[in-house]
């Protein structure tokens, strides 16, 4: 049932219980950190079915950073000053090609400063249960944001309540004003009853992903929803998304 290397959990649908696979332990989680940044964006400044949001005005001073985080070799999307982005666009920019740089944007936005927004992380973490897991960044660069597979499928599952949540992680695309065309890190999307959610990969956390899919289970149409973190390999976003497709396989054919 499950990969051989990092850890694994997943939910089925109309269950309580995860199920976790061994080696569950605080580990860094990447970029699937961004998952728990939209989910308090959109708990505190909710979007309905049409709505794009209040619109978030870039600086110089986010410019800055941007290029700073480049450097870095952190994952961004372009950005300029005066650049007027919609809350949608912003959780856009996050949530598909993994922006680091609007991670910062959301979190100042949200809460006034970074470390108050952190605050929140963990609070809110604590909030859902999620008690093997600490916050030290919005966007998971840092690798003292640690979790485990089963926290993160308890937050993948009450994030994708919210349905601006589920509708972004769903997008193949977005267009943004500035970066233009933005695409989707999670290549599963759309294939097999993929329906998202989210990449994560650096080189303390591995290949991850947070993921959902319906699929046939037992005769019945079952929504899978599922964690793997610390997959190996030369394209980590593949490990991840791999590891995660073949644990699906095999929960639908047992």
């Amino acid at each position: 049932m499950w990969p051989a290397d990092g850890q694994a959990a997943y939910l089925l649908a109309g269950q309580s219980q995860i199920q976790a696979g061994p080696n569950q332990h605080p580990a860094p989680i990447a970029s699937v950190a961004k998952m728990m940044t939209a989910y308090l964006v959109l708990t505190d400044h909710p979007l309905q079915a049409g709505q794009d949001g209040p619109t978030l005005t870039l600086s110089a001073a986010d410019v800055a950073d941007t290029a700073y985080r480049r450097q870095r070799g952190e994952s961004t999307v372009a950005v300029a000053a005066g650049e007027r982005l919609t809350e949608r666009q912003a959780l856009q920019a996050l949530l598909l090609p993994s922006a680091n740089n609007i991670a910062v944007v959301l979190a100042r936005w949200d809460a006034g400063s970074v470390d108050a927004f952190v605050a929140k992380m963990n609070s809110t973490a604590g909030s859902l249960g999620m008690a093997h897991t600490h916050y030290t960044d919005p966007s998971g660069f840092d690798k003292e944001t640690v979790s485990t597979a089963a926290d993160q499928v308890r937050l993948v599952d009450r994030a994708m309540t919210l349905p601006a949540f589920a509708a972004i992680v769903a997008m193949p695309s977005a267009t943004l004003p500035v970066a233009g065309t933005v695409r989707n890190t999670d290549s599963l999307l759309g294939r097999d009853g993929f329906v998202g959610v989210k990449t994560g990969s650096d080189n303390a956390a591995g290949g991850c992903f947070a993921f959902r899919a319906v699929r046939t289970v037992a005769g019945k149409p079952t929504t899978i929803t599922g964690v793997v973190l610390g997959q190996p390999g030369n394209d980590l976003i593949a490990a991840g998304l791999g590891a995660a497709d073949a644990m699906v396989n095999r929960i639908a054919d047992r």
